[in-house]
This record gives C-alpha cells, structure tokens and sequence, in this order.
C-alpha cells in the first residue's frame, strides 16, 4: 500500500502537468463564433476549422502512430505532421505579411508535442491576424516568396486553394493513419459543432 502511495505521489503531478499543458493549446473548442462576417473574420474562421481538425487528429498520438507509413512510398504520421508545420508556416506568413524565403524557415520541432504546439499556436496567430480584416484589407494581403533573387507574390485566393486546403486535407490523411494503427480519435469531437461534446 505504502508503494501505491508512493507512487500516485510521484505520477499525479506529472499526469496534471501533461492535462495542463495540452488544456492550454488552442483549438480545443470552437464551438463560440464571431457574429461579423467580414472578410477577414470569414477568413479566421476557416483557419480555426483546421486548427479544430488538427487539434483532435494529432490528440493522444502515440510513438507507432507517429512512425507507421502504410506503404513503402508514403508519409508516415510525424512527416505528415511536419508538412502541415510547414504550410502553418505559409499561412502564418501570409497573415503577418511577411515573405517566405528558401531556406530562410526556421526546422520543424522534431518532437511530437513541441511539432504539435507549434502549429496550433502559428494557426491561432495567424487566425487572430485575419480577423476583423475588411474585404480591401485581404484584398491587400499577400503570400509573398523569394528564392534566388526570384520574388513572387500571390492573392489571399492561392493562400485558400493552396496552404490551406492542403493542410485540412493531410489532416484528414492523419485521421485516416491512426484509425489503420488502431488509435482513433476521440468519438466525442462533433466537428459540426466545433466541440469534443455531443
């Protein structure tokens, strides 16, 4: 008995420091709305539905979901997971007005919780920016690149159809790792709703 108090002791804390520290990352909930449906907030919007996705997809991952790649070809879990940091660093870019440089990007955390908060915290930065923004306001906006003294630029448009959308569509790719590694998400998530409640 004395053991099992011993024990409790020590692991107790440590479970309340993990609750904690994921139970501060963005995008648990988005069942709140805004009620203006500027441009910007619109926008916003679509960037909290990822996070929203992307925040219960990558929850409760373990170490053979991060590493199972289901042919000899694919991503594994932790690339997928890498790619979509990389396309949080477009859209995040994007909202901050910067521009993109080759190899100028700072790497990806290699740990999974730290991949993890990164890009949930780069999505709701990027969400907060967005919101509120007119319709000339984004009109304004671009995702800007320069590699070799070649610079490019594109409309928020692109920024849709192209980080964005491909981030919803690799987290889905994600969804469909863990459920084949026998790890699906929580039954609880009604993405309808925005919340991990029926």
């Amino acid at each position: 008995m004395r053991y099992l108090t011993l024990l409790l002791l020590v692991v107790a804390p440590l479970l309340r420091s993990a609750a904690q520290t994921d139970s501060l990352l963005p995008y648990a909930d988005i069942s709140a709305y805004p009620t203006d449906y500027a441009a910007g907030t619109v926008l916003s919007r679509m960037v909290d539905a990822l996070g929203f996705r992307y925040y219960w997809a990558t929850e409760g991952l373990r170490e053979e979901d991060l590493t199972f790649r289901p042919t000899e070809g694919a991503r594994n879990a932790h690339e997928t997971l890498e790619h979509i940091d990389g396309l949080t660093r477009m859209i995040l870019a994007a909202a901050r007005r910067d521009t993109l440089g080759k190899g100028e990007a700072e790497p990806a955390p290699t740990t999974y919780p730290a991949l993890r908060e990164r890009t949930l915290r780069g999505l709701a930065e990027a969400s907060a920016l967005f919101s509120g923004q007119s319709s000339t306001e984004l009109g304004e906006q671009r995702l800007r690149f320069s590699s070799g003294g070649q610079y490019s630029e594109f409309p928020v448009w692109n920024l849709i159809n192209g980080p964005l959308a491909d981030a919803i569509y690799h987290t889905g790719q994600l969804v469909t790792l863990r459920r084949m590694t026998g790890n699906p998400g929580n039954p609880q998530v009604n993405h309808f709703r925005g919340s991990a409640g029926r």
